[in-house]
C-alpha cells in the first residue's frame, strides 16, 4: 500500500504510516496548579524529565496539542508521543513502556489483567468527546442517510467477499463497488464502531483498506468514488474539503451528522463516545512532569486547545470530577467488560 500524508492544521499533525512517534521542542517557561488553571509563568517550572504517551491516534491530536504547549511553558521536559492504536498502546503501557496510555475506548478487561500481571497500577480519566464520522467521496451523491443496521450490513464478517455494491444496501443505490476503508483491530475507534454498528466488538469483515493511520483513510476515501470510511471528528473535520460526511440515524429516527453540537449533547448517536488517557499510578507518585502534564490536560485553561483540534471538551462538572479523580489518584477502570457505549459518562465519574 502506498502511504501518504495529510496535514491537520490546528497543531501542523502529521503522521506516518504504522507505529509514530512525535518529540516536540518547545523554548519557553511557566507551570501549572492542580485547580484546574493554568499556573503563574514565573521563570522556570522546575519541572524535567521524560514524558512518555503511546496509543490512539483518535486521541494524538490533543495529546500533541498539548504536549507542544506544556513543553512551551517547561522547556526542560520533553513529552513523546506514539500512535499504536489503543490496543498497541495498552500493550506498551501495561509492559512499563510508556507514562500515559492515549485510547479511544475504555481499556478491555484481558489488558486490565495483562496491566495487573506486571503490577501495573493506573488512573482512567476522560478527556473529551468524539463523534465517529462516517465519510464517503464528494461526488457520491447517493448517500442521504445511513441507520446503523446499514454500516453494519457493510462491515459485519459474513459480508466479506459477499457485499460489494452499493446497491446490495439499498436498491435505490447505484450498482457501483462498495470499497471500505477503516482503522485496524488495535483501534480503539474500530471497536467502539463495530460494537455500536455490527453488534459485537472487535467483529467485521476482513477485506477492507485497514490502517492505523487515519489519514490514509482519508486519502484512499477522497481519491475513490466508490469508497466509504470511518474514523475521529476531527480527521473530518480537518479533511472537509475532500470528504463528505454520511448523516447517521439515531435512536429518534433522525439523520444526524457530527457537529460539536450534536455529539456534546448526544443526539448524534449511537457514534458518539467519550475518548481517554490512562496514566500510571508509579509515574504519577515518581515523575513530577508526568502529573503535571496529565493535569494540564484537565486545566480549564487548556480546554481550547481540545476544540481547535475538533473534539468536545468535557462539561465543567465533569472536568472537576475528573480532576478529583486524578488528584485522588482513583485507579481501576469505571467501565465493566470495556465498552462506554450507550453509558453516560456523568454516571461513572
Amino acid at each position: 500500500m502506498m502511504a501518504f500524508n495529510f496535514n491537520l492544521k490546528p497543531k501542523s499533525l502529521s503522521l506516518l504510516v504504522g507505529v509514530l512517534a512525535v518529540t516536540l521542542a518547545a523554548c519557553s517557561g511557566g507551570g501549572t496548579d492542580t485547580t484546574g488553571d493554568t499556573a503563574a509563568t514565573e521563570e522556570g517550572s522546575g519541572l524535567s524529565g521524560d514524558v512518555l504517551v503511546d496509543g490512539s491516534s483518535t486521541v494524538f491530536p490533543i495529546s500533541e496539542a498539548m504536549a507542544e504547549e506544556f513543553m512551551n511553558e517547561n522547556p526542560d521536559v520533553r513529552v513523546t508521543v506514539g500512535v499504536s492504536g489503543s490496543g498497541g498502546g495498552f500493550k506498551k503501557f501495561c509492559a512499563g513502556e510508556t507514562d500515559i496510555s492515549n485510547a479511544s475506548r475504555p481499556i478491555k478487561e484481558s489488558e486490565m489483567e495483562l496491566c495487573e500481571e506486571a503490577g501495573i497500577e493506573y488512573v482512567e480519566l476522560p478527556v473529551a468527546f468524539d463523534g465517529i464520522s462516517v465519510v464517503v467521496h464528494p461526488d457520491n451523491d447517493w448517500v442521504e442517510c445511513l441507520t446503523p443496521e446499514e454500516l453494519g450490513q457493510m462491515w459485519e464478517p459474513d459480508a466479506e467477499g459477499s457485499i460489494t455494491n452499493w446497491n446490495q444496501i439499498r436498491d435505490t443505490f447505484p450498482d457501483k463497488p462498495l470499497n471500505l476503508y477503516g482503522p485496524g483491530t488495535d483501534s480503539g475507534t474500530y471497536d467502539y464502531f463495530t460494537d455500536a454498528t455490527v453488534g459485537e466488538e472487535g467483529e467485521s469483515r476482513g477485506d477492507y483498506t485497514a490502517s492505523e493511520d487515519d489519514n490514509v483513510i482519508v486519502q484512499g476515501v477522497s481519491t475513490d468514488d466508490g469508497g466509504l470510511g470511518f474514523f475521529g471528528f476531527a480527521y473530518y473535520e480537518e479533511n472537509k474539503d475532500s470528504l463528505k460526511v454520511v448523516p447517521v440515524e439515531n435512536s429518534n429516527g433522525e439523520c444526524i451528522v457530527p457537529s460539536e453540537e450534536a455529539i456534546a449533547d448526544g443526539t448524534y448517536n449511537p457514534l458518539s463516545r467519550p475518548i481517554f488517557f490512562y496514566v500510571k499510578t508509579d509515574s504519577l507518585e515518581n515523575k513530577p512532569a508526568v502529573k503535571a502534564f496529565a493535569e494540564y490536560h484537565l486545566a480549564q485553561a487548556n480546554q481550547s486547545l481540545i476544540s481547535e483540534v475538533g473534539y468536545v471538551p468535557l462539561k465543567d462538572e465533569l472536568l472537576t470530577k475528573a480532576g478529583e479523580r486524578l488528584e485522588n489518584k482513583v485507579t481501576g477502570s469505571m467501565f465493566e467488560g470495556g465498552s462506554s457505549l450507550g453509558v453516560k459518562l456523568s454516571d461513572k465519574l
